[in-house]
């Protein structure tokens, strides 16, 4: 009776407990791509440097900010042409403020570099791929450069192109007049303007053995120096979750604890939110509010997003997006592929209760800076009755009934996953940037 008694308890003081056939194992340092430091240092530079954008005035790091945990805060994104950084951005004044809202919620760039990751974008639309012989699938299709290493620096090069968020309109610069002829006629331009600068040259020649002088820079090492920055950067597996993963049973707080219990048990997080990320990585359809422009399809009549189905034209994938992970979760409000929600407890009742929460949703939830240009479009797909019978039919997960305290503590669980070291990255944002352009 005593062995059976000192079992008893060995099993419920340990992680390894009921719920240990539905845990992941914890983070390891194999997980994620290897990068090279110094090319590190100098993607750095090149994230805050607006010399990337057509119009020079905006760089990766204003809607991927270190003091918004890699995001911006914002529902919807304010691209080209608006002012400031974070919640705080504006849509700008006169002929240059922004024409449109970025259509999706800045993706958090945290554990981007995982080996794991097959795809990006909520719609998954840049996936790894032979199907145009450049190792990816794209919306760059067969003008993506070949040479790219991974999915990272695929994905650092698309919002260099995009008129709205860093190229501009094509009559205010040769980049953004560039894009607008053929996508891959951007970024020659762009690598030239980099390797015209002495600083840039000197870097890249110490960070790349390849490179010997400022002509050998191309946007290929451009690419890979920025997907070494952000792969090392947000790169985060010291979470009191991942302690407990490894043994330490006194990780967790209580009510942690029961948030634990909930999301592998009750709740049903984890049917979505597997594996070491804490997320499957597939599509799902949530029946989130629909709010800004949407991500129009060619010929699409309609100012909707019908997510993955945007990218596959398969109607099975109608209004699924992709599983985000969880990891660092309490700094990257507001949730959601379209920043629907401003806190964790919004999303997870709608979560809970998918066309409940479509009906409860009010229009003031959503964080969008002032733009009176763009009232018209804002909810324009939740005013259409059509449209919203259709995003009310694709719906794949089930109501589960939760009391408000146990919502407490599957918060508390979320907490769980921020990263010790989350605040206090390795570089964080640099004081200036070898263009002398201004760092937002």
């Amino acid at each position: 009776m005593k062995s059976l008694i000192v079992l008893f308890w060995t099993i419920a003081a340990s992680p390894v407990s009921l719920l240990a056939n539905d845990l992941p194992r914890a983070l390891q340092p194999d997980d994620f791509i290897a990068f090279d430091a110094k090319q590190a240092q100098l993607g750095q530079l090149l994230f805050y440097d607006k010399i990337l954008s057509g119009n020079r005035n905006i760089s990766c790091g204003t809607c991927h900010h270190h003091d918004h945990g890699s995001a911006d805060g914002l529902s919807l994104g304010i691209g080209e042409g608006g002012i400031g950084v974070g919640p705080d951005r504006t849509a700008g004044t006169g002929a240059d403020r922004i024409a449109k809202r970025i259509p999706r919620n800045a993706t958090a760039l945290w554990n981007l570099g995982a080996k794991e990751i097959t795809a990006l974008f909520h719609d998954g639309r840049l996936e790894r791929s032979d199907a145009y012989e450049n190792g990816f699938n794209s919306p760059a299709e067969e003008w993506l450069p070949k040479g790219l290493p991974n999915l990272l620096a695929a994905q650092a090069l698309l919002p260099m192109t995009s008129q709205f968020e860093m190229a501009g309109d094509p009559k205010e610069n040769e980049v953004a007049g560039a894009a607008y002829d053929r996508i891959d006629k951007v970024w020659p331009i762009l690598a030239k303007r980099v390797r015209s600068l002495p600083a840039y040259a000197e870097r890249f020649a110490d960070a790349f053995d390849r490179v010997e002088t400022a002509t050998d820079i191309t946007i290929i090492e451009i690419a890979e120096a920025l997907a070494a920055f952000m792969g090392t950067e947000w790169q985060s597996s010291d979470s009191p979750f991942d302690a407990y993963l490894a043994g330490d049973a006194s990780a967790l707080a209580p009510d942690q604890k029961k948030g634990l219990d909930l999301f592998y048990g009750k709740a049903a997080c984890s049917t979505c939110h597997s594996g070491p990320l804490l997320s499957d990585q597939k599509f799902h359809a949530l029946a989130l509010p629909p709010i800004g422009p949407g991500r129009t399809r060619l010929f699409d009549p309609y100012a909707r997003d019908v997510g993955r189905m945007g990218e596959t034209d398969d109607l099975d994938d109608a209004y699924r997006f992709r599983t985000p992970s969880l990891r660092n979760v309490t700094l990257t409000a507001p949730y959601g592929h379209n920043g629907a929600y401003p806190d964790l407890r919004g999303i997870i009742t709608h979560h809970l209760d998918a066309p409940g929460g479509l009906e409860r949703w009010q229009r003031e939830m959503a964080h969008l800076p002032e733009a009176p240009w763009l009232k018209p479009v804002d909810f324009v797909a939740l005013d259409d009755k059509r449209e919203m019978a259709r995003l009310r039919s694709r719906v794949d997960i089930q109501p589960v009934p939760l009391q408000d305290e146990e919502v407490d503590d599957l918060i508390a669980f979320l907490h769980a996953l921020e990263g010790r070291g989350a605040e206090r990255p390795p570089l964080g944002r640099p004081d200036s940037v070898p263009s002398g352009l201004p760092v937002d």
